[in-house]
C-alpha cells in the first residue's frame, strides 16, 4: 500500500511538472492534476491540502537536483571565473528541462509565505555557490555581486522561456560576457 502511495504521490508530482511547464501557476488545479493522473478529484486532496503542498513539495524534490547539477558544473571549472562561467552556463542550460521551467513558473507565482521561503532558501544556496568565487575574485561585497549576477541569469531565463526573437544561445553568450566582464569588475 505505501509503495502504491508513493507511486501516486509522484505520478502527481509529474503531474504538476507539466501543468507548470504548459500553462505556468494558474494550470496547476486539482481538477487538472485529478485528470492528468486518472485520480479522483478527492484523492488529490488525501495527498496534498493545497496547490502551495504541491508547490512546497516539487520545490524540495526538484531544486536540490537543478541546484546540484549547477554545482557539479561548478565544481568541474577550473579557477574562479570558469566557475562563474559554469554557474551561469548551466542554469541556462537547464531552462529547457521540466523541472527548471516548473520552479520558475513556480517563483513567479501566489504562494503563502511558507512556500516562498522555501524558494527563497533554496536560492540563497544557489547564490552562496557563486558567493564563494566571487570572494576569490577580490569582490568587497561578494554577496550583492552574486544576487546581482542571478538577476542577469534570471532575466537570461525569462527572454529565453519566452521564445523571442534571439536564439537562446545568443542570449546565453551576452549573459555570460556580462557576467564575466561585470564580475572582473
Amino acid at each position: 500500500m505505501a509503495e502504491h502511495r508513493t507511486m501516486q504521490r509522484a505520478a502527481l508530482l509529474e503531474a504538476a511538472r507539466t501543468l507548470l511547464s504548459e500553462g505556468g501557476t494558474e494550470a496547476l488545479t486539482f481538477p487538472a492534476l485529478a485528470e492528468r493522473t486518472g485520480l479522483a478529484r478527492s484523492s488529490v486532496y488525501e495527498y496534498f491540502r493545497s496547490r502551495a503542498a504541491v508547490v512546497e513539495e516539487l520545490c524540495a524534490v526538484d531544486f536540490p537536483v537543478w541546484a546540484a547539477e549547477v554545482e557539479a558544473a561548478m565544481e568541474r571549472a577550473d579557477g574562479p571565473e570558469a566557475k562563474i562561467e559554469a554557474y551561469v552556463r548551466r542554469q541556462l542550460a537547464l531552462v529547457g528541462d521540466r523541472r527548471h521551467r516548473a520552479v520558475v513558473a513556480i517563483s513567479a507565482g501566489e504562494l503563502d509565505s511558507g512556500a516562498r521561503e522555501k524558494i527563497r532558501a533554496a536560492h540563497g544556496g544557489l547564490i552562496a555557490m557563486v558567493v564563494e568565487a566571487l570572494a576569490t575574485l577580490g569582490h568587497e561585497q561578494p554577496r550583492l555581486s552574486a544576487v546581482l549576477l542571478q538577476g542577469v541569469v534570471d532575466a537570461a531565463v525569462r527572454r529565453i522561456e519566452l521564445g523571442v526573437a534571439e536564439d537562446p544561445e545568443r542570449i546565453t553568450e551576452a549573459a555570460v560576457a556580462m557576467a564575466l566582464r561585470g564580475v572582473r569588475g
